[in-house]
């Protein structure tokens, strides 16, 4: 289990708690390992660590820097993380609860993302800034990873969330590349095409 921070219900509410004693290895923040025990294992921005598998590639999993709303609210929202994922023919980031600053814009420049699962929504819940990514902090990220197809996540069943899979769809077909953005249906499989195999919108 991946687990950008524990701080939060909409990240880790009871029943994700309960669910954490089923996972065999759980990774999230540093202080979040040490609030939740049990054998988490934390880890700081740009530690890696690499999963096995019986069968297959093994999976190496570096944790990546993210802010969870605008510069200096880090003593109110706590430590957050992302994660990007490597097995040898995939690079998946997934972004964890950010907006868009220059620790994402590192990320990309690291790595060559060819998904990323990108925390949207634009959550608002102390004031008039966002928590999570707007949709032009969305459209900085897939400008910053040019080669990956984007898929929003962590965007509804709050009601701090103030913008829809809609939105983003809007924003991406009106800059001419809304071919990129991939929204998922709950509960039904999705087939992800590489970006760069993909017909320009």
């Amino acid at each position: 289990m991946l687990l950008s921070h524990d701080q939060h219900s909409d990240n880790l509410d009871n029943s994700g708690r309960a669910f954490l004693k089923q996972a065999s290895r759980v990774l999230t923040t540093t202080i979040g390992a040490e609030r939740l025990g049990g054998g988490v294992e934390g880890l700081r921005p740009w530690q890696s660590v690499t999963l096995s598998k019986p069968k297959g590639s093994p999976i190496k999993v570096t944790a990546t820097p993210a802010r969870h709303g605008p510069a200096g609210i880090e003593p109110l929202a706590g430590d957050v993380i992302g994660f990007v994922l490597e097995d040898g023919s995939n690079t998946i980031y997934v972004t964890g609860d950010t907006v868009w600053y220059d620790g994402v814009a590192e990320v990309a420049r690291r790595f060559n993302a060819n998904v990323v699962l990108l925390f949207a929504g634009s959550a608002q819940t102390r004031g008039p800034f966002h928590l999570t990514m707007d949709t032009n902090d969305a459209i900085e990220t897939a400008q910053a990873f040019p080669n990956a197809v984007i898929i929003p996540v962590h965007y509804e069943g709050w009601t701090h969330f103030k913008q829809s899979g809609d939105d983003l769809l809007k924003a991406f077909n009106t800059l001419g590349f809304g071919s990129r953005l991939q929204l998922l249906e709950p509960g039904f499989a999705t087939i992800i095409e590489s970006a760069t195999k993909r017909p320009k919108s």
